[in-house]
């Protein structure tokens, strides 16, 4: 799905492409590939390098065009393994031509999209609207960061009743996210540091620039927070873990050695040998009284060694 934006006064869709617009493409169908490779001339190859979910975030200049890739949040499905992760936004331009790419529908985008046309003024050129997207991708960085951090204080306080693998596979699926986070960001700061250079700049650019380099230091900081504290969380519960296993082996050894004991006692009297109490009436009540006397003794002992 491809949309045309006028940016010179406000945003708003036109129903052709006309110089200095801008093309938005959303999970591009094959027309939509054909119209940038066929219509725009946009080299094939920067199309599929932006179709690679695994694409990091870099720039590329070849015969004038340049491809811009930004690493941008995204939300999969809830029983997703990593339901937080980062995909390629592409973002392509060259004289009148300005195009982004993207094979997701984010709400990113949309948030985007809806800002911009509130905010009723458009881009002063395409260095503003690039710039602008990086700030966008870096704000939604600490949104879904926030969503991470309430679903990590969910799952502690349901481990702190009851320690079960759902919530442990949970954290673990969170700490993924969150190294997906951080190299995306990193990538995206290096990015733009090299977009400086690179970009003809004014001073208002510059201005954008340095709110985007504070957003992404929030980011970047928050994120390692996160990481850090669901890492010692973590390891946390697997101590509590094993010190609860290791409770559970104490408790069964101290009822096995004290279970051995009459079982000893029970064996010699029941061996066939002559003891002397073969015919005694008392033989039998001496056994048990003997097995519960030293069964008693060992389990006071035990447990003033506090060892069940």
């Amino acid at each position: 799905m491809r949309t045309y934006w006028n940016t010179a006064n406000g945003l708003r869709t036109i129903d052709n492409w006309m110089p200095n617009c801008w093309v938005q493409v959303t999970c591009p169908s094959q027309d939509d590939v054909d119209f940038l490779e066929k219509t725009l001339k946009i080299p094939d190859y920067y199309v599929s390098d932006i179709a690679d979910t695994d694409e990091r975030a870099r720039y590329d200049i070849d015969d004038g065009w340049i491809l811009i890739i930004l690493r941008i949040p995204y939300v999969k499905e809830t029983k997703s393994r990593t339901p937080f992760t980062t995909i390629p936004m592409g973002i392509i331009l060259k004289g009148d031509v300005l195009v982004t790419v993207c094979n997701f529908e984010t709400n990113m985008m949309i948030d985007f999209v809806t800002y911009q046309q509130k905010r009723g003024l458009g881009f002063t050129d395409s260095v503003d609207m690039i710039f602008r997207l990086f700030l966008c991708s870096a704000v939604w960085y600490l949104k879904r960061l926030k969503q991470i951090n309430v679903l990590i204080e969910k799952a502690k306080q349901n481990l702190d009743r009851d320690v079960n693998n759902a919530d442990l596979i949970s954290l673990s699926r969170l700490q993924d996210s969150l190294t997906y986070f951080i190299t995306s960001i990193r990538g995206n700061e290096n990015l733009l540091s090299k977009l400086k250079f690179k970009l003809p700049i004014d001073e208002l650019d510059a201005d954008m620039i340095e709110d985007v380099n504070i957003e992404m230091s929030q980011a970047r900081e928050t994120t390692n927070i996160y990481s850090n504290i669901l890492a010692s969380t973590m390891d946390t519960y697997a101590s509590i873990i094993n010190n609860n296993m290791s409770g559970v082996m104490k408790m069964l050894t101290s009822i096995s050695i004290i279970l051995m004991f009459p079982t000893l006692i029970a064996s010699l009297f029941g061996m066939n040998l002559v003891n002397g109490m073969e015919t005694a009436w008392w033989g039998f009540p001496l056994a048990l009284a003997l097995s519960v006397g030293v069964t008693v003794i060992f389990l006071w002992y035990f447990k003033r060694r506090t060892w069940i």
